[in-house]
């Protein structure tokens, strides 16, 4: 499948994965939740958590192949208010979980989410 058709599958079900998080964590607060999920579900998010998942060797072989597949792949556009090299690897990761999601890799795709969470965070508390 066309690799932009997976990245747009991904954002979608990410975005979901990670509202789920928020909303049973801290219910009642929408405002606060969709600040809180921006975190993840921007392209430097998703970028930070990609980028430590392949260096860690969090990912599979064919996992790596499918996210360098969706961030090499040549983009006809892109948000402005992102930087182009996060973007790309970005795509990659969204690329990747729509590919599990289709897969029916459900619970592999859950681990990945949950790892992208915990490396956002893990970072956050860093920089504070």
């Amino acid at each position: 499948m066309n690799t932009t058709t997976l990245a747009y599958l991904g954002d979608a079900v990410f975005e979901v994965i990670v509202r789920e998080k928020i909303v049973c964590e801290r219910p009642g607060d929408v405002d606060r939740a969709h600040h809180s999920a921006v975190r993840y579900v921007s392209a430097a998010g998703q970028a930070k958590a990609a980028k430590a998942m392949v260096s860690s060797g969090f990912l599979s072989e064919e996992e790596q192949a499918v996210y360098r597949k969706g961030r090499n792949h040549r983009a006809m556009s892109r948000p402005q208010h992102a930087d182009p090299k996060e973007y790309k690897i970005a795509t990659g990761f969204e690329t990747l979980l729509g590919w599990l999601y289709l897969s029916d890799e459900r619970e592999r795709l859950r681990e990945i989410a949950a790892e992208a969470v915990r490396i956002v965070d893990a970072s956050e508390k860093k920089r504070v």
